[in-house]
C-alpha cells in the first residue's frame, strides 16, 4: 500500500473564505493544499459567488466585477503563492486523531491543521423557470445584488416571511419602486421589531397566503405568477427581480456530525476565534456565519483561520 500523503494545511472550499486562507498559508510557507470540489452542493468550484452577475461592494473593484471573474482572481493568487489546488470532492474526514484523514474522489490525504470553507447553499424553490432565470432577475441575496442598475425603480419581489425576508424587503425598498412580499402563512415569522418596519414602510406590499408558482420573462425576468392559496386564484405580478429569502443549508454533511453545530446546521467556533471544539480544526467563511454572509466577511475569516492554523502548528514545533 503506498504511503498516504500528508500536508500541513488542507483547505476544503472554493469561495472567499477558502482562497484568503490559501492566500495566507501559502505565504506562511505552509505549502497548503486545497480540495475545490466539483459542483459540490450543486454549486461550481468559486462558491455563491458563481451565482453573481456583478459585484460592486468588494473592495478594491470600483467598477462592477462579475462574481465569477472575482474567484479566478481569487483562485490564480492562491496558486502563485504555493496552494496546490485539487478539482475534487471531498466526501468525508477522520478527526478522530492527528494528522487528520481528508478522503477525496482521489483518495486519502493526511493533514496537521485543517481548514473548512465549505459555506452555506442558498435554498431554492424548484419552481417552473428558475434556473432560466436565475442571474437573469432571480437572485438569493438582496444586499448582494439589490443596488445593481438592473434593479434601481423596478418592481421587485420578495419570498419568505422570517427575518431575513423582512429584512432584505427593507432594504430593496431604496431601491425598487416598489416591492411585493411572498408570505406562505397568514402571518410573519420575522421578530416584532421587524414586521413593524416592513408594515410601516408604504414601498412594501405583502401578500398573505400566497406561493410563486413561476418565473416569467423573456431575456430577462419581467413577471412571477402567484397563487393566493385561500381563494386558489392565481394572478402574474410584474417583477424585474425575484429574491430568495428562505434560508441556506450549511455544506457540513461530509463531516458526519463530528463537528458540533448550532441547530440550523452551521458549525460553532470559538469567540472572536475560527477554531472549533478540535484542536486544529477551524472552520470560516458562510459555514459559521449566518448572520452576514457577504464575500468579504467571508474573506476576513478566511485571513483569521490561517493565521490560527500557522500559530497551531508552530506551537507543535
Amino acid at each position: 500500500m503506498p504511503d498516504i500523503e500528508t500536508r500541513k494545511v488542507i483547505i476544503i472550499g472554493s469561495g472567499p473564505a477558502a482562497h484568503t486562507a490559501a492566500i495566507y498559508a501559502g505565504r506562511a510557507e505552509l505549502s497548503p493544499l486545497l480540495f475545490e470540489g466539483f459542483m459540490a452542493g450543486g454549486v461550481a468550484a468559486g462558491g455563491q459567488l458563481t451565482t453573481t452577475t456583478e459585484i460592486e461592494n468588494f473592495p478594491g473593484f470600483p467598477e462592477p466585477i462579475g462574481g465569477p471573474d472575482l474567484m479566478v482572481k481569487m483562485r490564480e493568487q492562491s496558486i502563485r503563492y504555493g496552494t496546490e489546488v485539487k478539482t475534487e470532492t471531498v466526501t468525508s474526514v477522520s478527526l478522530s486523531s492527528r494528522p487528520f484523514t481528508v478522503t477525496s474522489d482521489s483518495g486519502d490525504f493526511k493533514t496537521g491543521a485543517l481548514i473548512i470553507a465549505t459555506g452555506a447553499t442558498a435554498k431554492r424553490l424548484g419552481m417552473k423557470g428558475e434556473q432560466e432565470y436565475w442571474q437573469k432577475g432571480i437572485s438569493a441575496c438582496a444586499v448582494c445584488d439589490g443596488a445593481l442598475p438592473v434593479f434601481r425603480n423596478k418592481p421587485l419581489v420578495v419570498i419568505g416571511g422570517g427575518d431575513t425576508a423582512c429584512e432584505e424587503a427593507s432594504y430593496l425598498s431604496k431601491f425598487g419602486s416598489t416591492v411585493t412580499l411572498l408570505v406562505r402563512r397568514n402571518v410573519l415569522r420575522a421578530s416584532q421589531s421587524m414586521q413593524n418596519r416592513v408594515q410601516s414602510n408604504g414601498k412594501i406590499h405583502i401578500l398573505w397566503e400566497t406561493e410563486a408558482l413561476e418565473a416569467l420573462g423573456e431575456q430577462f425576468l419581467t413577471g412571477v405568477r402567484v397563487i393566493d392559496k385561500k381563494s386558489n386564484k392565481e394572478k402574474t405580478i410584474e417583477a424585474s427581480g425575484l429574491f430568495y429569502a428562505i434560508g441556506h443549508t450549511p455544506n457540513t454533511e461530509f463531516l458526519a456530525g463530528q463537528l458540533k453545530t448550532d441547530p440550523d446546521g452551521y458549525l460553532i467556533t470559538q469567540p472572536n476565534s475560527t477554531k472549533t471544539e478540535i484542536p486544529g480544526v477551524f472552520a470560516c467563511g458562510d459555514v459559521r456565519d449566518k448572520v452576514f454572509r457577504q464575500a468579504v466577511t467571508a474573506a476576513g475569516t478566511g485571513c483569521m483561520a490561517a493565521l490560527e492554523a500557522e500559530r497551531f502548528l508552530a506551537s507543535l514545533e
